[in-house]
């Protein structure tokens, strides 16, 4: 008797729902299947019209009189059903359709909707009350139901409307949902929630400063940021890649002179190195000059030291000439006697999770993020690099961003279920330190003090091409060494080629992409 319509919802509400259609049970008076009811009590559903013509020329006056009075009953039914739901069709769908559920598994509501086989018709048809009983019932239950990623967009929706009431209640539920320590829907959905608390309380900027990493990299213990390169393999795979566009272009140079705007933990040159110690014609010098944010955590108690005194002992034991040297700068006001090239040395620029974090056009007139394109671009660089994450956060309005945010870190949190134990302090560490703090700047803040503005591989492509570079794609060969590398992880990470640049994924979602420039 019930039919089920697919509706295909056209929102951002499509890439959060664990489903990307919902079931809507209606009546449809034009795909009704009438039962005929034959003398002896025998029941044949008929859905072919002309089959049902047929049939009814064999039957007896009695036989069609009772399926007419059957089919009133049923139109009946329809015309209660229908007349009521037009009325609060439109604000139900909204209300209902991030939490719709599966009637299958709620034997009761099913039992209400659907009518018994001893069951007259009339006895629904003729009472309204019986339905809005019924409608009220499954509200009540599909609210009970909701799981955190639903009520996390509810919240995230009663937001970008202005219920800032409702949105706290919700936040307050939320927090009796989730954990840091549970699965990694918990842990997102915890993360998250303190995301939109923050932007309730416009507090965001302070909670991020405070999250940033607050333990510099020491000789016995990592870092979190470290920790995290090293553990989830779409980071480390991106620096991977890096290193081996960069050894492809400086292999027949002895003089090597590499840029980095952002050297964090250094963690990338460790490999390069190593590489590039090992190589038949080792290089005769070797120099790297990393940007130091004045105002970072890490530098006030001296952790760039610590990182070039790290790198310099590297490359003294593996014989190779190194040099280290720090700027005390911020990216967007370094000049190019800043950065003291020499002649004869092939330069390397490398952009590594760090392009993001300069504002563009969308946040002021100066777009400092092309401005230091076109400053590298001066530089004559050999080879450019630019690893990043690969995801929208940057010019997308609030809910949309949130969707995006939720769809991306869920696949960062269930990768590093593989590689770090449930109870693991560092995993702790990694995600609070590391993972929320972004989570929180995308969701918490707007304008200058979103600091996290990630962009997808095309639009890096295209500021990359505005900019004056051409692609340089990546080596066979360097796919191919990633791609076993990937294999020895999990099979569930992902690799692919696309236009010159690797991406690096968890199952079908994409979070890194790596590029070169020339």
């Amino acid at each position: 008797m019930y039919m089920t319509d697919t509706y295909s919802i056209e929102s951002y509400e499509k890439y959060f729902l664990d489903s990307q259609t919902e079931e809507l049970v209606e009546m449809s008076s034009s795909n009704i299947s009438t039962s005929s009811i034959h003398p002896d009590g025998a029941s044949v559903v008929t859905n072919n019209p002309f089959d049902s013509c047929v049939m009814m020329e064999n039957r007896g006056a009695d036989s069609i009189e009772v399926d007419g009075v059957m089919r009133s009953k049923l139109e009946a039914l329809e015309r209660a059903l229908l007349e009521d739901s037009d009325i609060e069709a439109e604000e139900e769908y909204d209300d209902s359709r991030c939490m719709e559920i599966d009637w299958a598994d709620h034997d009761p509501i099913q039992n209400m909707l659907l009518l018994d086989d001893h069951d007259s018709p009339k006895e629904y048809s003729s009472s309204d009350s019986n339905v809005s009983s019924i409608r009220s019932t499954a509200k009540e239950i599909r609210k009970i139901y909701r799981t955190p990623k639903q009520l996390l967009y509810e919240c995230a929706t009663a937001i970008s409307e202005g219920n800032d009431e409702e949105a706290s209640s919700m936040i307050n539920n939320l927090r009796q949902m989730v954990s840091i320590q549970g699965e990694p829907s918990q842990r997102i959905a915890a993360y998250m929630v303190e995301g939109l608390a923050a932007r309730l309380a416009e507090s965001g900027k302070s909670i991020y400063r405070a999250l940033k990493c607050k333990e510099p990299p020491s000789s016995d213990r990592l870092a979190a940021m470290q920790i995290l390169f090293e553990v989830c393999p779409c980071f480390k795979f991106g620096f991977i890649a890096a290193n081996n566009a960069i050894t492809e272009a400086v292999k027949d140079e002895m003089r090597i002179h590499i840029i980095d705007f952002d050297i964090n933990q250094g963690s990338q040159y460790i490999n390069l190195i190593q590489t590039l110690a090992l190589r038949s014609c080792k290089p005769s010098h070797v120099r790297l000059t990393g940007i130091d944010d004045p105002e970072s955590v890490q530098r006030s108690v001296g952790g760039l030291n610590i990182i070039g005194q790290r790198l310099e002992k590297l490359a003294e034991a593996l014989g190779l000439s190194f040099e280290f040297r720090a700027v005390s700068s911020r990216a967007s006001v370094v000049t190019s006697s800043m950065l003291s090239s020499r002649r004869g040395e092939a330069l390397v620029v490398n952009f590594a999770f760090q392009l993001h974090h300069m504002p563009d056009e969308s946040v002021s007139t100066v777009n400092e993020r092309d401005q230091l394109l076109r400053l590298v671009k001066s530089l004559n660089p050999r080879i450019v690099t630019v690893v990043e994450q690969d995801v929208n956060t940057n010019t997308a309005p609030f809910l949309q961003r949130f969707v995006e945010a939720y769809n991306y870190y869920s696949a960062v949190f269930e990768s590093l279920d593989v590689t770090l134990p449930r109870e693991s302090q560092d995993r702790m560490n990694v995600e609070r330190q590391c993972l929320a703090r972004d989570i929180v700047n995308t969701v918490a803040c707007e304008g200058e003090d979103r600091i996290e503005r990630y962009e997808v591989a095309g639009k890096w492509r295209a500021r990359m091409t505005m900019a004056g570079f051409t692609s340089s794609p990546m080596s066979a060969n360097a796919s191919d060494e990633i791609r076993k590398l990937v294999k020895v992880y999990c099979d569930r990470y992902k690799v692919k080629e696309e236009k010159g640049a690797l991406h690096f994924g968890w199952e079908d979602k994409n979070l890194i992409v790596a590029s070169a420039w020339r």
